[in-house]
């Protein structure tokens, strides 16, 4: 943070008035369900966007990055959706914030990350809810979290041009240390699910496959297009409404077994987050592996968003020890997440970097996940 605080003396001449920061995540079960008005189970990461900020009077915002040594300065008429670079998540904050009508003037950001980036960790919603969490408290809006975590998504959803459901926003706001999230994407409604592995004796390692993902382009997209038909053809508002009482039925109206498949997944990864908070309320952290495993081979099969890196990276993790493992994020690239037991973590790690070496890959990173809180001042 000193670091921080002097890079934005050294732009401005001034302090800062404050240090804001907000979270990647990982999400422990639910993937592509958050689009489909479904579940899904988020937690804080400890890997954050830290913000230095001042406000300023001019209605410019100067923003330093540095990440990468850039600085950027924009003005209210720059504020057009479609703007390009990392800055667009910054601005597009901004015009979110005033499309729902909060006037916010202008402030100088300086900015560092230690979320990996293209690793489905949700680097992108990290830095939106970072710096929206710095001018609402700067301009004094009063504008309630799951609010926040709107007005993020429409930064990236109109602005950006991402078609990212609200999970990630709804994480990096809204998460608490010690908890996973569970999230309804149609209501709204949030539960902080108790979620320790250590108590259990357990670790829940993430290895980054260095295989960077691209989820906002075309597969990405193609998939949300497959889901909507799905549902316009079964004649609901989205796949939550499908039960997995009535699945073998749905399947059945439809012809196309690309969309089938795609139905299947999306109905039986909300009945695994569901399982799985039940399992965690129940004090069984254990009891998710199975759950973890049936949603990689679901992400797999029926979804096709892995790549043979990542199904290397479970696999291998699976034989040496790890007794859950599945890809976490949008897919094409990334990380997955293995349930370990306490300990065990490093050799598990060991042995995917092994096996990726000799299949000629580039070296993957690994930590271990610890719940942690979501967006807020720290300084």
């Amino acid at each position: 943070m000193e670091n921080l605080i002097a890079a934005f003396t050294s732009l401005t001449g001034s302090a800062p008035v404050g240090v804001w920061s907000a979270p990647g995540r990982v999400n422990l079960i639910g993937e592509h369900t958050d689009y489909n008005d479904g579940f899904c189970m988020p937690f804080a990461l400890p890997h954050r966007v830290l913000v230095a900020a001042a406000p300023r009077t001019d209605r410019t915002w100067r923003v330093r990055s540095l990440n990468n040594g850039e600085v950027v300065t924009f003005s209210g008429e720059d504020l057009v959706p479609g703007m390009s670079g990392w800055q667009a998540y910054v601005a597009g904050v901004v015009w979110a914030l005033g499309e729902a009508g909060h006037a916010v003037d202008g402030a100088d950001l300086v900015l560092t990350s230690d979320v990996p980036m293209g690793a489905g960790l949700s680097s992108s919603a990290a830095l939106e809810c970072a710096v929206l969490t710095v001018l609402a408290d700067l301009n004094a809006l009063d504008i309630a979290g799951i609010d926040r975590a709107k007005l993020a998504r429409r930064c990236e959803n109109e602005f950006v041009g991402a078609p990212t459901g609200l999970m990630d926003q709804a994480a990096s706001t809204l998460c608490t240390e010690g908890h996973a999230l569970f999230f309804d994407c149609r209501s709204f409604e949030t539960r902080q699910v108790p979620f320790d592995p250590a108590e259990a004796g357990l670790e829940l390692l993430v290895v980054d496959t260095n295989t960077p993902h691209t989820h906002v382009d075309g597969e990405y997209a193609e998939r949300r297009r497959s889901c909507d038909q799905a549902a316009a053809t079964l004649g609901v508002p989205a796949l939550r409404d499908i039960t997995s009482d009535g699945l073998a039925d749905a399947l059945a109206r439809l012809d196309d077994p690309i969309i089938q498949r795609r139905v299947r997944h999306v109905v039986t990864e909300d009945e695994r987050v569901l399982d799985a908070v039940r399992r965690l309320e129940a004090g069984d952290v254990a009891g998710l592996a199975p759950l973890l495993d049936a949603s990689h081979a679901s992400m797999r099969d029926d979804f096709e968003i892995t790549v043979p890196t990542v199904d290397l990276a479970v696999e291998t993790a699976r034989r040496a020890g790890a007794i859950g493992a599945r890809m976490t994020g949008g897919g094409f690239g990334g990380c997955i997440i293995a349930l370990v037991p306490r300990g065990e973590a490093d050799r598990v790690a060991d042995a995917v970097a092994a096996a990726f070496a000799e299949a000629g890959h580039a070296a993957p990173d690994r930590f271990i996940a610890a719940p942690s809180a979501g967006a807020g001042r720290i300084a």
